[in-house]
């Protein structure tokens, strides 16, 4: 019986031959044989990427991490799935997979800025050149294709800024060119989008965030096409990345219930933007919310929800005026990362937001990044319109 997206989620981490609800934390370094044909058979199996129960050494993972990345493949539908220990490590398993000495990377303007770096810094002493593209423009990225160009990577929408692009038309040049294509997926993860599916090659969601839920862990994942599978499990093998026994199945607890919190997430935080749009101290929402809008019609074209990470802009003469917004804040706490079930807020000063090629903050205007969490609407708007009071204009 094929079962929905959500009945798949509730039950995917029962362990039945231990008959528990919950999958056994297996932590293990080595793992033992009965014999050595049976371990060479074994890694034979392995190397040909055939399914598997258990590996041959503890670096590649336990019975407890199969078990998540088999419900990371089926929610993500895609080829197979890595995971990491942080969400940035499936940006860098992703980006050191595919592209070698010489080659170029395409990369959208607007990604999350330790990506800048490991792009345009780590890359150039590996002599792989990091090319920017505006992601409000695809003739801007189509003229910056070259021969040269081995990867594609996009984050949609982008950090902190929130810019929608038209996914299918990179897959679409990518595919014509032969050249790979991954995405930073982890705002809206593989419950409101499936990268894979449309056609791209490496799909990155930071586990940290709303697959784990609940502020507690690090990890990432990397859902991959049977295009780039040999290269990426050949540099992961390499790499020695690997979730912790422990990590996974706190993801895995998690990941229960992501189906209710980001339809919670997606409808407590079009309540809060609701009120935020009558706010005149609030210049701007970034946000797929405004039906005329052309990031909400590139969201509605792919994406089925929408998370609870937003980004305001306030116009104040007063930097400090809008520190007291924030510090201001009781339901919101002040801290990095997003995902979990509470809400967030951070003033993302310029350095935050890195090296921008196509992005400027006017003057007088202030980006505060929100993630609504799973409190009550009321309460929320509550904080937030008498930490408003704070904002001098």
């Amino acid at each position: 019986m094929k079962k929905s997206i959500r009945t798949f989620l509730k039950t995917a981490g029962k362990d039945k031959i231990a008959r528990s609800a919950n999958p056994a934390i297996v932590r293990a370094s080595t793992i033992y044989f009965k014999t050595m044909q049976e371990m060479r058979e074994h890694q034979n199996k392995i190397s040909k990427g055939k399914k598997v129960s258990h590996w041959d050494y503890g670096r590649q993972g336990s019975q407890t991490t199969i078990k998540l990345q088999n419900i990371i493949k089926e929610l993500e539908q895609s080829y197979d799935v890595f995971l990491t220990q942080t969400g940035f490590g499936a940006v860098a398993l992703s980006i050191m997979s595919v592209c070698r000495p010489g080659d170029e990377i395409v990369i959208s303007d607007c990604v999350y800025r330790p990506t800048q770096k490991l792009t345009s810094q780590l890359l150039k002493e590996f002599n792989i050149k990091a090319i920017w593209y505006d992601p409000n423009s695809f003739d801007d990225l189509k003229n910056k294709v070259t021969k040269k160009t081995k990867l594609i990577y996009v984050e949609n929408p982008g950090s902190n800024s929130f810019e929608f692009q038209d996914l299918g038309k990179i897959v679409s040049l990518a595919k014509r060119k032969n050249i790979y294509t991954a995405i930073d997926n982890t705002w809206a993860t593989a419950y409101y989008f499936k990268p894979i599916k449309l056609g791209f090659d490496l799909s990155i969601t930071s586990a940290t965030k709303y697959y784990s839920g609940h502020s507690d862990v690090m990890g990432g994942t990397l859902a991959v096409s049977k295009k780039v599978y040999k290269k990426v499990w050949w540099y992961n093998h390499l790499s020695g990345y690997r979730l912790s026994a422990d990590d996974a199945y706190l993801v895995i607890r998690g990941i229960r219930t992501l189906d209710l919190r980001m339809d919670k997430h997606h409808q407590n935080t079009l309540k809060v933007i609701k009120w935020l749009s009558k706010q005149k101290k609030v210049a701007k929402i970034l946000y797929p919310y405004k039906p005329s809008s052309k990031i909400y019609k590139l969201w509605k074209k792919y994406y089925s929800g929408a998370s609870g990470l937003l980004s305001i802009i306030i116009k104040s003469k007063s930097k400090n005026s809008v520190y007291s917004f924030v510090n201001s804040l009781k339901l919101f706490g002040i801290g990095y990362s997003w995902g979990g079930y509470s809400s967030l807020v951070v003033y993302n000063d310029p350095v935050e937001m890195g090296d921008r090629h196509f992005f400027k903050i006017e003057k007088n205007h202030h980006l505060i990044r929100l993630h609504v969490g799973l409190e009550d609407t009321n309460d929320l708007i509550n904080d937030l319109k008498n930490a408003l009071r704070k904002v001098k204009q």
